[in-house]
């Protein structure tokens, strides 16, 4: 905590343009871990930090990732009387053996209570995780998951389909035979019924893991996405300015000592060339629902950059996993669940 406060001084100038007194933030996102786990006063203090050197717009969105286990009833009411003003809760499954398997901390239980919970502490723009293609979970158990968080009218859903990463407990256990392993049948087929169930109760799918209803759509996560300039404050906790992205040292006792004495951790960084730039662009662009700007990729990038876009693109639009609208390329709702082999594609 003393760190990350200094660290807050010291950074103070990054996103600060020429002659600017104080930068205006229209999003803070609490995440990368369990930022659940902070006591109230601990919150208090980084606020207080935080407003020291910038100002919040009036209408910022203000979110904080947590688990069902850190959020009781108090815990959210005294939450409440901070400027956090959106919850990002990691439910993933409503089913204990979902939650079993995942090795997550809480339980089925958990999971049920801390919506109500949520929306008597005045909470109204939430949004909740769900993971689908879970081996053992059925698609009615699936459609359950969905049709809870729609129930309780939760205006914001993110679902992904389970990962195995490697060096991770659950990649060994799968090795060992202990784990069943992730079926991909299974996890495009409940890739489908959600983009089913979600349009029909009034959720635009505006982005490839994203659902959200009319005014709820993550505006932090558009900011990324967009190119916005941004600053990340923690251990390994990335930042981006003006095509340089820099990232801090991850270890948390390097991280703490150099702050200690003054001096700002060790990062790296690159700076992103046009190459990187345009592949960055059209990866998150396609996977939105706005999808690539044509005359924006000519303006930005030049008449070669568009013509391999418009090249790349024909086969995705002749057989139905992109569309094209005079000023954009978008994939379509065949092509979703393809979306980033799909963007690949479009790499220079």
């Amino acid at each position: 905590m003393q760190a990350l406060k200094k660290e807050i001084a010291l950074q103070k100038d990054f996103l600060k343009a020429d002659n600017q007194e104080k930068v205006i933030l229209d999003t803070i996102y609490f995440g990368g871990g369990t930022p659940s786990l902070l006591e109230i006063s601990e919150l208090d203090d980084i606020f207080s930090e935080l407003f020291t050197y910038y100002q919040l717009a009036s209408d910022a969105e203000v979110t904080l990732e947590s688990n069902p286990d850190d959020l009781g009833p108090e815990k959210l009411a005294a939450l409440s009387n901070t400027p956090v003003n959106r919850l990002s809760i990691g439910i993933q499954s409503f089913h204990a053996s979902d939650l079993k398997y995942m090795n997550r901390s809480h339980t089925a239980e958990q999971a049920e209570k801390v919506l109500p919970d949520a929306e008597k502490a005045g909470f109204k723009n939430i949004t909740a995780d769900l993971i689908y293609g879970t081996p053992g979970m059925s698609d009615a158990q699936w459609k359950e998951n969905i049709m809870k968080l729609i129930s309780h009218d939760i205006p914001h859903i993110s679902a992904y389909s389970l990962t195995v990463e490697k060096k991770t407990a659950l990649e060994v256990f799968i090795r060992k035979g202990k784990a069943p392993p992730v079926d991909e049948e299974q996890s495009a087929r409940q890739f489908e019924i959600l983009c089913e169930i979600t349009s029909q109760h009034g959720y635009e799918h505006y982005e490839i893991s994203n659902f959200g209803k009319p005014g709820f759509f993550s505006r932090h996560n558009l900011s990324y996405w967009s190119g916005v300039p941004y600053l990340g404050l923690g251990p390994s906790a990335h930042s981006y300015l003006d095509g340089l992205r820099r990232w801090n040292i991850a270890n948390t006792c390097n991280y703490i000592d150099n702050l200690q004495n003054g001096q700002l951790p060790p990062f790296e960084q690159e700076n992103l060339d046009k190459d990187q730039q345009y592949n960055e662009y059209v990866m998150t662009a396609l996977r939105t629902m706005w999808g690539v700007n044509k005359e924006l990729v000519k303006k930005r990038f030049g008449d070669d950059y568009f013509e391999k876009l418009m090249h790349a693109s024909r086969k995705f639009l002749k057989n139905g996993k992109m569309q094209e609208t005079s000023s954009h390329l978008i994939i379509s709702a065949e092509g979703k669940f393809l979306a980033d082999g799909i963007s690949a594609e479009f790499f220079v």
